[in-house]
């Protein structure tokens, strides 16, 4: 149960990971605010640094990843180019990556809740991946 549990905390994170990297992807290109661009790019890295990490214990625990599921990744995309069309401001920008921060959070939450007889080492990237997210919510503030 603990090695199902573990298995199923970690590809949900690592969806969790690849959603965000995708999104501020999508975002980063239409941002203006260099300082703005550069918090980005970092969490981008930060993201993308955890998720490797969450990857290999994937590996070592016999599994394959998981892809962020095609209805989020498609919302997503629909949401931002609707918003950015209406409003290619860097307001906006922090917003949808806010909303995303903000569902990610949520969304994390509940499988941390669910996968109780998760490993500790999972655990405890699950809520780094949380602190990650609530970290750029904060951040991303001021441009609101």
């Amino acid at each position: 149960m603990e090695n199902n549990d573990t298995i199923n905390l970690l590809k949900e994170c690592d969806a969790g990971t690849k959603m965000a990297v995708v999104s501020i992807d999508e975002i980063l290109e239409k941002t203006k605010d260099a300082k703005l661009k550069k918090l980005l790019a970092d969490s981008k890295e930060e993201h993308r640094t955890l998720g490797n990490e969450i990857h290999t214990l994937l590996v070592q625990h016999g599994s394959e990843y998981k892809e962020p599921s095609p209805m989020a990744k498609g919302m997503s995309w629909l949401k931002t180019n609707v918003k950015m069309g209406l409003d290619e401001s860097d307001a906006t920008v922090a917003d949808l990556i806010t909303d995303g921060c903000d569902m990610g959070i949520k969304t994390l939450n509940k499988y941390l809740n669910q996968y109780t007889k998760a490993s500790s080492t999972s655990k405890g990237l699950c809520k780094k991946l949380i602190s990650i997210e609530e970290k750029l919510s904060k951040d991303l503030r001021s441009y609101l």
